[in-house]
């Protein structure tokens, strides 16, 4: 899952939000060092990818991808469920799109120093320039996707995957919307958080 997804999926303080994101940052990382608080939500988003990456859905998603294109399936599928995600937001919470955006920027904000220097760099221009505002748009989320695949160190051929993306919507938004209830009722049975969601609790 991206960014978005795994806020959703976090406690709604600002160390939850820290441990959520900083699965893709762990390498190298001596996580002993942190609050039990990060270190649960580190766990969470450990679960999230895991529950994600074996879900039949998320599978079948993949396969729908051209041969040349499938080794980034799995980053295409990242940023495409948070468009997803936001598209049918009314689907999973009361909470108004733009409210939870604005507040899980002033979380994140607040933990920005304490960050590994990869992650501050990539949150920092989550918040700066406003990354969630572009998933908002097919379009926009597919002009990520490109600036992505101007990353990658080596050939590929993962440009352009948004056309793959168009053709297959309807089919990828259907899977979308069986895989991630399933996902949410999976992180609220497992509860990894349960005894660090609020900081006002002891972690055991």
């Amino acid at each position: 899952m991206n960014y978005l997804a795994h806020l959703f999926l976090a406690q709604n303080n600002a160390d939850s939000y820290f441990g959520n994101l900083l699965g893709d940052f762990q390498k190298g990382l001596d996580t002993s060092q942190l609050n039990c608080h990060v270190k649960s939500g580190l766990a969470n988003h450990i679960l999230v990818d895991k529950f994600t990456d074996q879900h039949d859905a998320v599978r079948r998603s993949k396969a729908l991808f051209s041969p040349k294109r499938k080794r980034f399936s799995g980053v295409a599928l990242d940023v495409l469920y948070d468009h997803m995600l936001i598209k049918n937001w009314h689907l999973f919470t009361p909470v108004q799109f733009d409210f939870f955006k604005q507040h899980s920027y002033q979380l994140l904000q607040k933990n920005l120093l304490y960050m590994p220097l990869g992650m501050q760099r990539v949150v920092g221009n989550m918040i700066n320039n406003d990354w969630f505002a572009h998933y908002q748009s097919l379009h926009g989320t597919t002009q990520a996707l490109d600036n992505i695949s101007k990353r990658i160190r080596f050939d590929n051929q993962f440009i352009g995957v948004g056309e793959e993306i168009e053709d297959n919507f309807n089919e990828l938004e259907q899977l979308f919307l069986g895989f991630f209830p399933e996902l949410t009722e999976y992180v609220i049975y497992s509860a990894l958080e349960s005894q660090s969601g609020s900081l006002n609790n002891k972690c055991k």
